[in-house]
């Protein structure tokens, strides 16, 4: 009977904490397909930024950060249910920015393989 009151405790912790962050209640996809100014092709990037915050959410709920990742999916709703809004929030057109914002994202190499010579 113990063994029984604890197994249905640890189920009651495990599916707790697996529910702490729905994702999934964003529903982003849907709200993109329901959205024709989200389907406009100049507005990619905003749905590219849409989509890589619900993955953020999603890393957040993945590290047990379950408040962070609520909260941003709480963000992300916002701006799915206004693309009008987001869209003018969203209006930086800065190419230079652009170009930095993709360069820090290409993967560096170490350091030590950096400055180490090639054999030939």
């Amino acid at each position: 009977m113990r063994n029984l009151l604890t197994a249905l405790a640890l189920l009651t912790v495990c599916t707790g904490a697996a529910s702490a962050c729905d994702v999934k209640a964003a529903k982003l996809e849907e709200a993109i397909a329901a959205k024709s100014q989200l389907r406009e092709a100049a507005n990619k990037q905003t749905v590219r930024d849409l989509r890589t915050l619900r993955d953020a959410a999603i890393v957040l709920e993945t590290y047990q950060f379950g408040s962070e990742c609520e909260r941003l999916v709480e963000i992300v709703k916002t701006l799915a249910a206004n693309p009008a809004k987001t869209i003018e929030r969203g209006g930086d057109t800065d190419e230079d920015k652009a170009e930095e914002v993709l360069e820090t994202r290409e993967p560096k190499a170490p350091p030590a393989e950096a400055a180490a010579p090639k054999a030939n």
